[in-house]
């Protein structure tokens, strides 16, 4: 056995934890712990002399991903399980009310050098009852879980309360068939859903099948082992599919809702930063005509498109991400591309009809729905692609990878926008020449900005390196309020 000097491992009441080895022993026996789940128990146990609030466990824990408080609750039950803990009157995990959480079980600190001592920390104390148990084949390191201390629940009691009507109090009536499902999962994921089809399918009971098919979905990603749900080829797989939506909505909508203010507020910062860079070039390039109020106006009008345009395309963002977390990347690069389109071809519609009609000039080349739908996309997938989170949801990467997540996206964003502007499409400022030049006299123009780049007039070289230069700006500055935690 390898010897970890550096990290101490505990021993506590017949289990040994090794955060180095990442194990957790209990007579000889490793127990499985998700991940997660893993590092909430050392946290516990490395700050056992302190009640943990819920927000440093969260920040702790979940630093790279924002999650809702019902996946730290999720995780005590988990730990609890595993550990043969009765949440009434715990050994190991002590709920501390409208606070936190605290380890209360003994714990012996030593050097992390040779094999684990199977008798734990207490070896007199006897296990409690519900980790003396046997452990199911299914579910090999979990205690079986129970509706009360030492009563095991059978698939036929999880299931009827998986399809019990909705009755009374709706987020009590949520808790109860998330631990159903939880149960299923640990007593086998596909058995349960054998049992489920076994089940008599009359038309008063479908939509609770559905019910039933979309919460064992959703609840397959907090329990170690368990087995997939699949829902296409299933009876009613499309109202399950859209009642899993609404359970993950319903669950990350206040999170999402500051993404969104986030992301807006990323690409508001985006836009006034390439508008005041613009700004100097205009005002001070070479053979500028300009005068010095492009120096305010155009930070502005950059702060005013970039926050719009991020506020669209971060909603579909936000909102994919609360809602999957199976096909999390696809989701971003479709709910990207979707809401570019929407957001691009409305304010495209909006344009032509306040400048046309006060104007009556002829405003089509201007940007709109495809630059949008491209825009959109490339920046879903470019996030998608920068953030891998293996159990999906909003990623929070914090520091340098917050910068590296940042870059990468705005260079997926800046390679797709180069391509718009190769093509002959007009983005923001060349949509902003575009209409200068359509009004005799103006004295806004890239004319300086394409001397710079070795051009007369603004032409292809000055199209693709502006074009470029706002999508690495914008899928930047989205990604970066994007992936702001929220407190």
């Amino acid at each position: 056995m390898p010897a970890f000097p550096g990290r101490p491992r505990y021993r506590f009441s017949g289990h040994t934890l090794s955060p180095a080895r990442r194990t957790l022993v209990r007579d000889g026996r490793e127990l499985p712990l998700i991940p997660r789940c893993f590092d909430l128990l050392v946290l516990l146990v490395e700050r056992r002399n302190e009640a943990l609030s819920r927000n440093d466990i969260l920040d702790a824990v979940w630093s790279d991903v924002a999650v809702s408080d019902g996946a730290l609750s999720q995780a005590i039950r988990v730990l609890r399980r595993a550990l043969g803990d009765d949440p009434r009157e715990p050994t190991f995990i002590r709920t501390v009310p409208r606070h936190g959480y605290r380890f209360v079980c003994d714990v012996v600190e030593e050097p992390d050098e040779g094999p684990p001592d199977p008798r734990g920390a207490v070896a007199a104390e006897p296990l409690p009852a519900a980790a003396a148990e046997p452990l199911p084949a299914a579910t090999v390191g979990f205690a079986r879980a129970t509706a009360r201390p030492g009563a095991s629940v059978s698939f036929d009691e999880a299931l009827e309360t998986l399809l019990a009507d909705d009755a009374g109090d709706a987020e009590a009536a949520d808790v109860r068939r998330r631990q159903a499902a939880e149960t299923l999962h640990q007593l086998g994921t596909a058995e349960a859903l054998d049992r489920l089809g076994l089940r008599p399918d009359r038309r008063d009971r479908r939509t609770a099948h559905a019910v039933a098919r979309a919460y064992l979905r959703e609840t397959r990603w907090d329990v170690p082992g368990a087995e997939p749900v699949p829902l296409l080829g299933h009876p009613g797989w499309l109202a399950t599919g859209g009642i899993l939506l609404l359970l993950r909505i319903r669950r990350a909508a206040r999170l999402a809702g500051r993404r969104w203010l986030a992301a807006a507020a990323g690409g508001a910062a985006a836009g006034a930063v390439a508008g005041f860079l613009g700004g100097l070039v205009l005002r001070f390039g070479p053979g500028s005509t300009a005068g010095d109020g492009v120096l305010l106006m155009l930070p502005l009008l950059g702060t005013a498109v970039g926050g719009v345009a991020a506020a669209g395309v971060g909603a579909g963002l936000a909102g994919a991400e609360a809602a999957f977390r199976a096909w999390r990347r696809l989701a971003l690069a479709v709910a990207g591309a979707a809401s570019g389109l929407a957001i691009g071809g409305t304010a495209h519609l909006l344009g032509r009809l306040v400048l046309e009609g006060l104007f009556g000039r002829d405003l089509s080349p201007l940007t709109g729905a495809v630059e949008g739908l491209v825009l959109g996309g490339a920046v879903g997938l470019g996030y998608g692609l920068a953030t891998p989170t293996a159990e999906g949801g909003m990623a929070t990467p914090h520091g340098l990878a917050r910068v590296r997540v940042a870059l990468l996206t705005g260079m997926t964003c800046a390679l797709a926008a180069g391509m718009l502007g190769w093509s002959g499409r007009f983005l923001g400022a060349m949509s902003l020449d575009f209409m200068a030049q359509s009004f005799p006299g103006s004295e806004v123009g890239l004319a300086p900005l394409a001397r710079l780049l070795g051009e007369p007039e603004p032409e292809t070289v000055t199209r693709v390196a502006i074009s470029t230069f706002e999508g690495l700006m914008f899928g930047s500055g989205l990604a970066a309020g994007l992936t702001r935690r929220p407190p």
